[in-house]
């Protein structure tokens, strides 16, 4: 028996070319989704969906950098064309960057602001602003869908010595805000991650809670140890580390 039971559900994931991602399409395809691969490598796009379609999934590679507003688009199309509209949408653009990573050699000041923002807008601006605003609009249209942003246990607390700051706070820790999860009336749940939960947030993350209602959710996947709100009180949650 099935855990869960895609068939019929369009997914667009962004960064399929990586490992996050890629495995995250791939669960995608066994359980049944028409996977949409997205990247800026067609060579490892291509191989990923081979990986699909080798498991009797069915995927197709379209060619997107998450930071380019115009590629996005012209990606959203072709996917409508080949696949049908988008019902999921996984954000999984972004990572970390040697430039801006703390370590023996290369002290927090002697960051470079330019490098700095180029990570920044690869794992904000790419990783949760411009494919929610591409792909958002025509699931709240649909009344249907589902958004999955990727965060990290590190927005809430730096694991890492050297610290990490491109990864950790400022970036995952504003992918986090930008999806703060409360309880919301159960819904039928194409993808299990969401846990039946919708988005709300502050005035600044207006995109969340424009997006959000029982048939549309976007949710923040932030592996590690996270505290939810369960049965009126905070709950702590532990997943991979202890």
């Amino acid at each position: 028996m099935k855990l869960f039971d895609l068939s019929g559900e369009v997914a667009v994931v962004i960064g399929a070319t990586g490992e996050l991602g890629g495995a995250l399409a791939e669960g995608l395809g066994e359980a049944g989704a028409k996977v949409a691969v997205l990247g800026r490598n067609a060579e490892r796009g291509q191989i990923r969906v081979k990986n699909i379609q080798a498991k009797g999934g069915q995927a197709a590679f379209f060619s997107a950098d998450a930071i380019k507003k115009e590629s996005l688009h012209a990606a959203h199309l072709a996917i409508e064309k080949a696949l049908g509209a988008p019902t999921i949408l996984v954000n999984a653009a972004g990572g970390n960057d040697p430039k801006v990573t703390v370590t023996a050699d290369r002290s927090f000041e002697q960051i470079a602001l330019a490098d700095w923002q180029a990570n920044f807008d690869l794992n904000l601006v790419g990783g949760v602003l411009l494919p929610c605003q591409e792909f958002g609009p025509g699931m709240a249209a649909r009344g249907k869908g589902s958004i999955i942003n990727i965060a990290s246990v590190s927005a809430h607390l730096p694991l890492s010595t050297p610290l990490r700051p491109a990864f950790s706070p400022p970036n995952k820790t504003a992918s986090c805000c930008s999806t703060t999860t409360v309880p919301q009336p159960p819904a039928p749940k194409p993808f299990g991650a969401t846990r039946r939960w919708a988005v709300s947030a502050s005035p600044t993350n207006s995109s969340a809670r424009h997006y959000s209602s029982p048939a549309r959710r976007p949710a923040a996947l932030s592996p590690g140890r996270t505290f939810v709100w369960m049965e009126g009180f905070w709950r702590r949650q532990s997943s991979f580390y202890p």
